[in-house]
């Protein structure tokens, strides 16, 4: 900057001057000054002046001050407000007018062709006039923007494309250097393509931190699609009052053309050289895709509204092309993609081994989605395919992607999620995950992708300043010299069809394991009914009540009981719960159930045959943990042998009173330690003995002795002339919404 630029403070009356270190919260929208050359006039619901920029006496004879209160007829003529209004009846379209003020102003305009430009800020309706020089510089006739047009349209690539719009916009604007400039997802930019004077160092390939454009300016940027800086050296001027005498703020220049720039951006140019600027929006979806930016540098620019126009309308029309080749190159790979995955689907549908198994040896595994490397974690078993982390950094890197709201997500540099990762970048840097459950998901890797970067200047100068001691102004990178980078740690990202297929993929195999466990279900539902009956058999000395409730709406679980008799006239008497639901517990009831039988028609007493199933559950099945009540009954006498595993305590029911059997327990089934002690009472003929699984009595948030004291309750209101039918239904009524399998068992003598 020159020693006669305006100190910084005056580009921005309406707040404090910023500093690099704020910049990113500065507002910019709201600077309370407009650049010089143009005027601003700022209008209440009937049109008279709230607001004016200081220059308006200079410009239409009517000092600022004095112009407050003014209705707009008096200051720029009855013709032109009468413009205005009809503009503002017909809902503001965006095409600006123009219009020839009187002769009779005061000021240098009058006379004189302007270019009127008019928005709602809240409710002042904001008036920009902006002289048009007929011979100025830069022309935009249908003509040339049609050619344009044309020419941008024949473009066969996306290179080509934003070359062709370099020269395009060039051609109409007449600035020394245009630059089409492209952002990435992080708001980094990087100039694509160029127009330069041949004396001027090249800016192509360059490319520029995201905070050299901070966020509130890329808004703005979305909202207004032109902005023209004339001069840098521009002396602001403020307007008046700064801030709204009814609502006491400043007045929203977000739409304004004429908006004062941030003095921090003012710095930034003179540190390139640059003197005038221009920048246009390429907007794709109203978000931001890139710019074109424009620099002049032998001094003030001002290309007339029309050129500044027809620059902006082959913007647009260069961003709808960008769109249709972006999105051509999209679905020509997102259908290849999709290609693959349908030949994956039919083989792992035809494949007669496990889903999870059919998708990790696929041969198109890795290749749907560019992988180096895949690993799928089922229930606690891990396959692994290609070039993968060791198992415990697969733990942890689960952990770190897990997001129960998103079944498909991608982190294109997991070092950032734990820095404890980056060594093992090579292998693993990026990552695309699936599943919504911390116990199973699908990940498939990409090694980190090694690229040179060449900045507009060191990226880190912001960082830098920011240690710099408090005296030190800070200011914006004063070198723009080539600064090349090696970017490490950090994978190519997933794309959107590479999420949307891994997606597919996902619910596909679901599907598959759903069908897979539907059809082991019906299986193992068939087997469960065939060894656990309905009802209980008939018995010439004893009845026998058996009632079986599942949690789930499929008959499977753990839950079994039994009843039959032995040599010698006992009845043996059985209630067990193996932990868990699904096939698996179905398939370990089973076979407990079938070994238990066995052994008591071996001739065992009840201790015996749990101490061997325990040993059966614990060495060679591997099961898991059961409990179980077994009880051997002499029907002539009512003596009772009982043994337990682990099992919920049984009761005793007289009439009017239910009392619990105190039963010495052995641990649980599965633990492979402890005998089983043998004890015996006697059942009579007016009593019930009832066991039962620990579903009847556990409820989340209840306390289990609570629900036992109601479980006796109810059990005492049993009287000898009842059937033990009713009453074993009228429990489990009492007992409703079982949150586990519930298994109930009431015998008596007779």
């Amino acid at each position: 900057m020159t020693a006669t630029t305006p100190p910084p403070a005056a580009h921005t009356p309406a707040y404090d001057v910023a500093t690099l270190a704020t910049c990113d919260a500065e507002p910019i929208h709201v600077p309370g000054a407009i650049q010089p050359h143009g005027v601003l006039i700022a209008l209440d619901p009937e049109l008279r002046a709230v607001m004016c920029s200081a220059n308006l006496g200079d410009r239409v004879g009517v000092p600022a001050q004095q112009a407050l209160g003014v209705p707009l007829d008096d200051l720029v003529g009855c013709e032109v407000a009468a413009s205005v209004r009809e503009r503002v009846k017909s809902g503001l379209p965006e095409t600006s007018l123009e219009l020839v003020l009187p002769t009779e102003l005061a000021g240098d305009l009058a006379g004189a062709l302007v270019d009127v430009r008019l928005h709602h800020s809240g409710d002042r309706l904001v008036v920009e006039l902006e002289p048009i020089d007929v011979g100025g510089e830069g022309v935009g006739s249908y003509r040339l923007v049609h050619e344009a047009v044309a020419r941008l349209a024949g473009q066969p690539t996306l290179a080509s494309l934003t070359d062709q719009l370099a020269h395009e916009v060039q051609r109409l604007s007449g600035f020394d250097r245009v630059m089409v400039y492209r952002f990435d997802e992080e708001w980094n930019g990087e100039v694509v393509a160029e127009v330069r004077r041949p004396d001027l160092n090249p800016f192509l390939g360059l490319h520029y931190p995201a905070t050299d454009i901070p966020a509130q300016a890329r808004r703005l940027y979305e909202l207004n699609p032109i902005r023209l800086i004339v001069d840098i050296e521009y002396r602001p001027v403020p307007l008046e009052p700064v801030f709204d005498a009814e609502t006491g703020e400043a007045l929203d220049l977000s739409f304004a053309a004429l908006r004062s720039v941030s003095p921090i951006h003012v710095e930034y140019l003179s540190h390139m050289g640059v003197t005038a600027s221009m920048s246009v929006s390429l907007l794709i979806d109203d978000t931001l895709w890139g710019l074109v930016a424009c620099h002049h540098y032998s001094g003030p620019h001002r290309p007339m509204p029309e050129a500044r126009a027809a620059a902006e309308l082959v913007s647009q029309t260069a961003s709808h092309l960008i769109s249709h080749r972006e999105r051509a190159e999209a679905r020509e790979l997102a259908v290849a993609s999709r290609s693959m995955l349908a030949e994956m689907t039919a083989r792992m549908s035809a494949n007669v081994v496990s889903p999870i198994e059919a998708l990790v040896n696929d041969p198109l595994a890795l290749d749907l989605v560019g992988a180096s490397g895949l690993a799928l974690n089922f229930d606690g078993t891990v396959y692994v395919r290609g070039a993968v982390p060791p198992r415990y950094l697969l733990e942890r890197i689960a952990e770190l992607t897990h997001d129960p709201e998103h079944y498909a997500v991608q982190h294109p540099e997991i070092s950032a999620l734990d820095a404890d990762l980056a060594e093992f970048a090579p292998v693993a840097a990026g990552v695309l995950r699936l599943g919504s459950t911390p116990g199973r998901w699908l990940m498939w890797f990409r090694p980190e992708h090694r690229e040179i970067v060449d900045w507009g200047g060191d990226p880190s100068n912001k960082r830098l300043a920011a240690e710099e001691p408090a005296h030190v102004r800070l200011s914006p990178r004063r070198s723009f010299e080539r600064w090349r980078e090696v970017t490490r740690g950090r994978a190519v990202p997933f794309t959107a069809w590479e999420l949307e297929v891994a997606d597919s993929l996902g619910r596909h195999t679901n599907s598959l394991l759903s069908l897979r466990s539907r059809e082991q279900i019906a299986m193992a539902e068939s087997m469960q009914r065939s060894v656990v009956l309905d009802r209980a058999p008939e018995f010439a000395d004893a009845t026998v009540v058996a009632r079986y409730r599942p949690a789930s709406d499929y008959q499977l679980g753990g839950d079994w009981w039994d009843a039959f008799e032995l040599p010698g006239g006992r009845i043996a008497l059985v209630v067990g719960d193996v932990a868990g639901h699904g096939v698996a517990a179905a398939s370990a009831m089973t076979q407990l159930r079938t070994a238990l039988r066995a052994y008591l028609f071996e001739g065992h007493d009840a201790a015996e045959c749990l101490d061997r199933l325990d040993r059966l559950a614990e060495g060679l099945l591997g099961l898991g943990v059961a409990t179980a009540l077994v009880g051997l009954l002499e029907p002539s006498t009512g003596r009772l042998e009982l043994a337990s595993a682990g099992h919920p305590v049984p009761l005793m029911v007289r009439a009017g009173r239910a009392e619990p059997i105190d039963v010495e327990r052995r641990p649980l089934l599965g633990v492979g330690m402890g005998h089983a002690p043998r004890t015996s009472v006697v059942l009579p003929p007016d009593a019930l003995f009832v066991a039962y699984t620990d579903g009847l009595v556990e409820r989340r948030g209840v306390d289990i002795g609570e629900r036992t004291e109601q479980l006796l309750a109810l059990a005492s209101g049993w009287r000898s002339g009842e059937s033990a039918e009713l009453w074993a239904d009228r429990v489990l009524a009492a007992f409703d919404s079982p949150e586990d399998d519930t298994t109930l068992i009431a015998v008596r003598r007779g």
